[in-house]
């Protein structure tokens, strides 16, 4: 397989990224952290969080400061490791709407790398 990207469906996107999603997206730290390696890194805003305590950490306080809704409009998948996930995100932050691309890195089943950017 060449590392071309391809469009896939949104339910066709690996279980743990879809898992990685919900988790996140409720705030589930204990879910979220049996979904990464252990020196799994999330790069979100320009800041890396690296390994799973960090990334918990990261959520928790994420879900402090602001309120928003997601609603995913497409996926890709690059090779056999690499998929993104664009959503829309609405709420209370500065903008109060965007689309971000979430950039996952697999290794087997868990997630091993993110990035958040727009």
């Amino acid at each position: 397989m060449t590392d071309s990207t391809v469009r896939i469906e949104i339910t066709d996107l690996p279980a743990a990224v879809r898992q990685f999603v919900t988790a996140l997206d409720t705030r589930d730290t204990t879910a979220v952290a049996g979904l990464l390696t252990p020196q799994a890194s999330v790069t979100d805003e320009g800041r890396t969080h690296t390994g799973i305590a960090a990334i918990t950490d990261w959520i928790a306080d994420a879900a402090s400061e602001f309120t928003y809704t997601t609603t995913p409009l497409a996926a890709e998948r690059t090779g056999t490791r690499r998929f993104t996930l664009t959503q829309h995100l609405e709420g209370d932050f500065p903008g109060g709407s965007v689309d971000l691309d979430y950039r996952f890195t697999l290794e087997g089943p868990l997630i091993s790398g993110l990035v958040i950017a727009p």
